[in-house]
């Protein structure tokens, strides 16, 4: 997605290309043997691997480096990652995708990696950083990303930072704002008046969390719906699947209102938001949501996490 969306593209090494099919089932598997990597360096902090000579086995290895004691990893859950991703091909090993790179952790379901990476990191407990070797029948298939070739092995050395449950949600009593009606619950519904929309952005915190203010840079895992004021209709929504999304806040890669209302705010907070274009897309609108130029938004947002 382009700049200033609601949800950022991170790039990454750790989602399925569609031509892979469906992940493998089955628990995490363990280690077969340990694998002759090098890894240095604490977790959560930029990792260091050391290649040994040649190339890897066929099959997937994983070493659990570091054991956490938090959440175990399953399908259904976000979870919250810090990695490093190279090509183990022998020679240049060249490194190929770290979240260190960008500066901030990435967050994606578990039921949508890679299929070697799913199998390495299903079953593992947040606090764990896990190394894995992935053959290039369990990584992206004939059409890997820009980097990677089809036949290239792959090694993920992955820090588990938290896990989010399919269905995370804050539970709030209800509210409004402008005009604009939201329901109470684990899942709200927005309602939006036939009246013309305010021309100010406004913002309005349902329900103050205890957890700690969100700082600009820090990734925020959230579920929300969004709406088009003038057609009273929903374009963009989690709740209907369950699965949190996350996203940069505070330096522009998020709408203007996103970054407005939602820095400052603690965890465990619900935000209604009334957004008039200056604040959301501007003049070129979303075309691929339906949004236009002139079109004024709704949001509620539930701050799930900071990172």
């Amino acid at each position: 997605m382009r700049r200033r969306t609601i949800v950022p593209s991170l790039a990454s090494l750790l989602l399925a290309a569609a031509c892979t099919g469906p992940t493998a089932g089955g628990a995490a598997p363990r280690a077969q043997e340990r694998l002759d990597l090098k890894v240095g360096g604490a977790f959560g902090a930029r990792p260091t691997i050391v290649f040994p000579a040649g190339r890897p086995a066929a099959d997937l290895r994983v070493d659990e480096l570091t054991t956490g004691g938090g959440d175990r990893l399953a399908d259904d859950d976000v979870a919250v990652v810090q990695y490093t991703a190279h090509v183990w091909d022998g020679r240049g090993n060249r490194l190929v995708d770290s979240s260190f790179n960008r500066g901030v952790p990435a967050a994606f379901p578990v039921g949508s990696l890679l299929p070697g990476l799913g199998r390495a990191l299903r079953g593992r407990t947040v606090g764990s950083r896990v190394l894995a070797a992935v053959p290039p029948d369990q990584g992206f298939g004939a059409t890997p990303p820009r980097g990677v070739g089809p036949a290239d092995d792959l090694v993920y050395v992955v820090d588990i930072l938290g896990a989010h449950r399919k269905g995370a949600s804050v539970e709030a009593a209800g509210g409004s704002l402008s005009g604009v009606g939201v329901t109470g619950g684990e899942r709200p519904k927005l309602s939006i008046p036939a009246a013309a929309p305010p021309r100010a952005f406004a913002a309005k915190v349902l329900r103050r969390g205890s957890g700690s203010p969100a700082q600009a840079g820090q990734l925020l895992v959230t579920q929300y719906e969004g709406a088009i004021w003038a057609r009273r209709k929903v374009f963009d929504a989690t709740w209907p699947t369950g699965l949190p999304r996350a996203f940069r806040i505070g330096d522009g890669t998020v709408i203007k209102a996103w970054d407005k209302a939602l820095v400052g705010v603690p965890v465990g907070s619900r935000v209604l938001m009334v957004v008039p274009p200056a604040y959301g897309y501007g003049a070129p609108g979303h075309p691929a949501y339906g949004i236009k130029g002139s079109d004024t938004l709704v949001f509620v947002v539930d701050v799930l996490a900071a990172y």
